[in-house]
């Protein structure tokens, strides 16, 4: 499953205390075009949503846009707000403060999350 190996992917990056991009994430994993950006972030989403749902910093938070200046792009504050994680506008301080914290959270978190 997709989001299985993005996880853990994400989870090696996360303990390197770095970012990567859509693009990036989606060479690293050989990922077969079409629609590879695609791939990559419905598997984001559901990654959010497990991690919501079990109560873990979000580890697609890891995951940004050169487009946008290096945070996610706007469907991650989006996929966000669905599973409440999220109240602020997309585009703003809030979103650059948000991912800010839960990408610091996810690198505290998720490297030492594989060991359990």
């Amino acid at each position: 499953m997709l989001a299985d190996r993005v996880r853990r992917h994400l989870t090696e990056i996360a303990a390197q205390g770095q970012s990567v991009t859509y693009s990036a994430l989606a060479q690293q994993l050989d990922l077969e075009p079409p629609n590879t950006i695609q791939q990559v972030t419905q598997a984001l989403e559901q990654l959010m949503q497990e991690d919501a749902a079990a109560g873990h910093p979000l580890i697609a938070a890891l995951v940004v846009s050169k487009a946008t200046g290096g945070i996610p792009r706007q469907g991650f504050f989006e996929c966000a707000q669905r599973i409440g994680c999220f109240h602020g506008d997309a585009f703003g301080v809030e979103a650059i403060s948000f991912h800010d914290a839960e990408f610091k959270r996810a690198v505290a978190y998720w490297p030492s999350a594989a060991l359990r």
